[in-house]
């Protein structure tokens, strides 16, 4: 990204466009200035989250937690969840504390007899309690608990004029890793019983290096999320456009999931786009795919909620994320007597349309036929608090890189009534939410 600073910056006015508010802290991470930081959006709000006060860092064997005086590596077995509830809530005793970060898709692999599968060394979690938190919205910026040298190089910065910044395109349309076959190989197990549903994935290499802030402002610009976010942490770096929540769970203990399955094209034109919602809506296949998915998320909501506050909120909306539309539902319930929002992140983790049903069956065969790990992909970036609050949005339609290389993936649920080349399809449906604005490094 390609700044040009003003010389005496007026005062910031509204950002009620999400394109410049995008822009501006995008040009936040671009400056390199702040160190690790995560970008988190959410209803018309841009939090900027960065410096790193506390680290927690889970592996497959170990915690990790340092809090800038003191730093501890122990051992964890059992739940995941428990062990980052345990390591938050052990950071500052008495004080108030919110944290940032992401939660990659192996973190479901031991609670679901998987962990086999996982190298112990492998980042599952990646926490910071941030230095300071930043904001843009339809009232400006606000520095927030910056220090006063930086919220000015902060209100400086928001100011900054980046230099458009030209996309390069990413050949998605390439089945270099035999999707197709397991796609077939999927509904084959489908046939026999082994699952009802598996959400089969493809990785695509992006063959230069990449601006993650500036294709996430450019990718922002075109996209209709339900949460975006941009974050580097720890040599990595990411940008998305979720198009769903895993789970969010409010002070008052209201827990909710967004399941998201059934997909068509969008962007083709208005008459195309009718007609792709039409055949949307009276897709039998996608109606089954959709209605199994929601009494999953029924089931997984009901399991930690009081007895009879579970409800399906909304049913089978038609909701535009990007470059696809997709058949939308809204579950909720209210957390049950001594269940935490750590504990629903367990269990509605990973989404069920990222996984699948039964969700055991479906991961074991991710494991099995998927030819590379997902890594961030499909997990959730997140951000809870020491107020019982959480919020975790699905690691879809994302850009990601770290010092090697830089990725796209999609994945599309597979079900009995399934066919290799549509499925293929809407892999690529999906990636054009991001491949048309990956930025090249300068």
């Amino acid at each position: 990204m390609s700044l040009t600073v003003d010389a005496a910056p007026p005062p910031t006015p509204a950002v009620d466009d999400p394109a410049r508010a995008a822009d501006v802290v995008a040009a936040w991470a671009a400056s390199g200035e702040f160190g690790d930081h995560v970008v988190y959006e959410r209803n018309g709000r841009w939090t900027f989250a960065a410096g790193v006060r506390s680290r927690i860092i889970l592996t497959g064997t170990e915690i990790r937690v340092d809090d800038g005086e003191h730093s501890a590596v122990t051992a964890w077995t059992g739940e995941p969840s428990e062990a980052l509830e345990s390591a938050v809530s052990s950071l500052s005793s008495g004080a108030d504390w919110r944290v940032y970060g992401w939660v990659g898709f192996d973190f479901c692999a031991a609670r679901h007899g998987l962990g086999d599968h996982v190298d112990g060394d492998a980042v599952l979690a990646h926490l910071i309690v941030p230095e300071f938190e930043a904001y843009v919205d339809a009232d400006g910026v606000d520095t927030g608990t910056a220090d006063p040298a930086g919220a000015a190089r902060l209100r400086h910065l928001a100011h900054v004029s980046a230099d458009p910044a030209a996309s390069r395109a990413v050949d998605v349309d390439t089945d270099v890793d035999d999707y197709r076959g397991r796609v077939a190989t999927a509904v084959a197990e489908i046939a026999d019983g082994r699952y009802h549903k598996v959400i089969m994935s493809r990785e695509v290499s992006i063959p230069f290096a990449v601006d993650i802030p500036a294709t996430y402002a450019r990718g922002r610009a075109a996209n209709t999320p339900a949460r975006s976010f941009l974050l580097s942490l720890g040599g990595l770096s990411a940008a998305g456009f979720s198009p769903e929540l895993v789970v969010a769970v409010d002070a008052r203990g209201v827990v909710i999931t967004e399941p998201l399955a059934g997909t068509r094209a969008l962007g083709q034109s208005a008459e195309a786009d009718l007609r792709a919602r039409d055949d949307l809506l009276s897709d039998g296949k996608e109606i089954a795919e959709h209605a199994m998915s929601v009494r999953a998320c029924v089931d997984e909501i009901a399991s930690v909620s009081r007895d009879g506050s579970t409800t399906v909120d909304e049913f089978m909306e038609v909701r535009r994320r990007g470059s696809v539309q997709h058949l939308a539902s809204t579950v909720s319930g209210r957390l049950d007597a001594g269940v935490s929002a750590w504990d629903a992140l367990a269990v509605l983790f990973p989404s069920i349309t990222a996984s699948g049903i039964p969700k055991a069956p479906a991961l074991e065969a991710i494991y099995r036929l998927e030819p590379t790990s997902r890594g961030l992909y499909s997990g959730a970036v997140m951000t809870a608090s020491s107020t019982g609050e959480l919020e975790a949005t699905l690691a879809l339609r994302t850009i990601f890189a770290d010092s090697d290389r830089a990725w796209l993936r999609a994945g599309a649920g597979v079900v009995a009534a399934s066919t290799p080349d549509r499925e293929f399809t809407e892999t690529c449906e999906k990636l054009g939410s991001v491949a048309p604005y990956v930025v090249p490094a300068r």
